[in-house]
């Protein structure tokens, strides 16, 4: 069953390598470029004009490797699968619209607030109703109504309040992608590593799950998620289709994400942590995106009480272009932080496991 995993991986990669040059060609023929923001950082004038949208890429990548993986494995697809592939789609739906509204009125503001937030708010809402239906055999359903951090605990907080908590993570996390999106190859080499993680995560819960029970050394300690496995499927097939778009989006790019790759991403490790029953966890392992997000947080807040900025400019990337450091150092000092906060994450995730025992 572990050959889905390599199977999606391999074959989002070997996608993205190969489609996204074809997909560059198509952007720049119909002059699909991105447009700049002139009170951005200087050096970025010269990307002006740079084929955007290629989240396309790695959406359709990563659709077609788990189906193909399917398809040869012989394994059916699952429900959490499908209703990830789905928010990872509808949230990059959201994005497309907002991306292609820039190029067509050639603005660097897409989609109206209203609109845009509306477009969240449906993917969103759908996904949390839907992954509180399917239950399994076991009586497990996609998603819990419980809060999580390695796993459930406490009480449930209802099916209400979970979707209010469910919009709360996708809003969060599609917008902290979007706002790490600001240099080459950034944000895709950290949800690389994100999505590495939640492979590792769904192989294990997969081979401690309760659903296995009577052959664990330690049932108490074994995870109620109700397709592991598949999920570590989808995280490898996110992988895999990163890691080959990033060879195309790393400095000097190529191709940009756009809105379209971006809320997607973040839709994707969303719904990856619910169903997954990690939610408080996804705080660490894309703790590059929190951090990223809180700086404008804080840059906003610090403005609008005291009239003064705490960053030369936010999100924090653009502090450090203005510091005088190169977007490539950036870029790498960036991954190894992000990089940092997945061990940490992982080692807390089994941590948490070896405490059970």
């Amino acid at each position: 069953m572990m050959n889905q995993i390599l199977f999606s991986g391999v074959i989002g990669m070997f996608l993205t390598l190969v489609g996204t040059p074809l997909l560059i060609k198509l952007l720049a023929r119909k002059g699909y470029g991105q447009y700049i923001r002139d009170d951005g950082p200087r050096e970025h004038h010269a990307k002006r004009g740079t084929p955007t949208m290629g989240g396309i890429a790695f959406i359709l990548a990563t659709i077609a490797a788990y189906f193909l993986s399917k398809l040869i494995t012989g394994k059916p697809p699952t429900f959490s699968g499908l209703l990830v592939l789905g928010l990872m789609g509808g949230m990059g739906l959201v994005g497309f619209l907002d991306d292609y509204i820039k190029i067509v009125k050639r603005r660097s503001l897409g989609l109206r607030a209203k609109a845009k937030m509306a477009g969240q708010l449906t993917g969103g809402i759908a996904f949390a109703v839907l992954s509180l239906q399917f239950a399994d055999n076991r009586g497990n359903t996609p998603a819990s109504t419980k809060l999580s951090f390695v796993q459930d605990f406490g009480w449930s907080i209802g099916p209400v309040l979970f979707v209010v908590w469910a919009l709360f993570m996708i809003l969060a996390m599609s917008n902290g992608v979007n706002l790490t999106d600001g240099l080459d190859g950034l944000a895709t080499g950290a949800s690389v590593l994100v999505f590495g993680a939640y492979t590792f995560i769904g192989v294990w819960q997969f081979q401690e799950s309760c659903a296995n029970a009577a052959t664990l050394t330690n049932p108490s300690a074994c995870y109620e998620v109700r397709d592991p496995l598949d999920l570590a499927v989808v995280s490898s097939a996110l992988m895999g289709a990163c890691l080959g778009f990033l060879w195309w989006n790393t400095s000097p790019a190529k191709i940009f994400m756009g809105d379209t790759g971006s809320l997607a991403l973040g839709g994707a490790l969303a719904g990856l942590a619910i169903c997954s029953r990690t939610e408080l966890l996804l705080a660490l392992l894309g703790g590059l995106f929190v951090l990223i997000t809180m700086s404008v947080v804080i840059q906003v807040g610090s403005f609008k009480m005291t009239g003064k900025r705490v960053f030369r400019m936010a999100p924090l990337q653009h502090h450090f272009e203005l510091k005088g450091w190169s977007e490539v150092l950036i870029v790498v000092r960036f991954w190894i932080i992000q990089g940092i906060c997945v061990i940490v994450g992982l080692g807390i995730f089994y941590a948490g496991w070896a405490a059970d025992k």
